[in-house]
């Protein structure tokens, strides 16, 4: 499939890259659910989350979120979103803003780690990232040209409710979501379950690129459940994705997710693209070149 080459977040990537060798990330290779993962306090990770698709009846477009995460506290990570898309034979635009804080109550691990997830967004009708699906979103959603999109403003706030388990080298992680227009729209409900793990449990004794510890494997499913008007997954759309995140020595780490869509409602395919790098300590190295001045 041809996909629109306007979407110019990529040199970020490339210049991002310089800094590869400071970088380190753990995170599981997930797109849309959540495991119990938290930034480590000071560290700020900075990840694009690319997704391409092409609704029925409309054109190939490509779809970028650039995420700063930083680690506040050992319970508590903060990030930003910034979102734009390019859509084939219309426009290049951005779409909006996210602000998401997750909070960890409980430490140590258990059985089940729960986590709060507390979003609000403003963006545009024309986003097109599918960070989440809810109540009845569809790829008709998706079809009007940018220009009418971007007219429809959206000022939600989600909240999720994350649960995580880490069995032996296998994670287990289950979201529940609830969204809601802050107009007069109802609550929406949808879910995201995905499970992942090493290729290889032991890391290698050698520096190496492509050893089975760098890669994880696993799958996400994910879609609407209705909202407060109705509680169904009829006319809602779902999805199943396998996962693949290479994580090389030096810490760069890129996921990769091919998406079939299982209703009508939903994309056909969704094919999303991730890269990510963790700076650590970032607020004390400001710190320390103040104190150098």
């Amino acid at each position: 499939m041809r996909f629109p080459t306007k979407l110019s977040l990529w040199p970020s990537v490339c210049i991002l890259l310089l800094f590869a060798a400071q970088a380190r990330t753990q995170e599981k290779p997930y797109f849309v659910t959540y495991s119990h993962d938290l930034e480590e306090p000071g560290n700020l990770e900075i990840e694009t989350k690319t997704a391409l698709g092409r609704p029925d009846g409309g054109n190939h477009y490509g779809a970028t979120a650039m995420e700063l995460e930083y680690g506040t506290r050992a319970w508590w990570t903060t990030e930003l979103y910034l979102d734009g898309q390019a859509t084939g034979g219309d426009s290049t635009l951005y779409t909006g803003w996210r602000l998401e804080n997750r909070l960890r109550p409980l430490m140590r691990e258990h059985a089940i780690n729960p986590v709060l997830y507390v979003e609000y967004e403003n963006t545009s009708g024309a986003d097109k990232t599918i960070l989440e699906v809810v109540g009845h979103d569809a790829q008709s959603d998706l079809q009007p040209a940018n220009g009418d999109l971007r007219r429809e403003h959206q000022h939600e706030a989600e909240l999720k409710l994350i649960l995580s388990s880490n069995v032996k080298d296998w994670n287990i992680s289950e979201n529940f979501i609830t969204e809601k227009d802050l107009g007069h729209a109802p609550w929406e409900f949808g879910y995201a379950v995905g499970v992942a793990r090493p290729l290889r449990s032991a890391a290698s004794d050698r520096s190496c690129m492509f050893c089975a510890d760098k890669f994880t494997a696993g799958i996400e499913g994910y879609g609407g459940l209705g909202d407060t008007f109705a509680l169904t997954m009829r006319d809602t759309s779902h999805y199943i994705a396998p996962l693949l995140g290479w994580q090389p020595p030096k810490g760069v780490r890129v996921s990769f997710s091919p998406g079939f869509g299982l209703t009508g409602t939903s994309l056909a395919r969704i094919y999303r693209v991730g890269v990510a790098y963790e700076f650590d300590q970032i607020g004390e190295r400001f710190h320390s070149k103040e104190g150098v001045k």
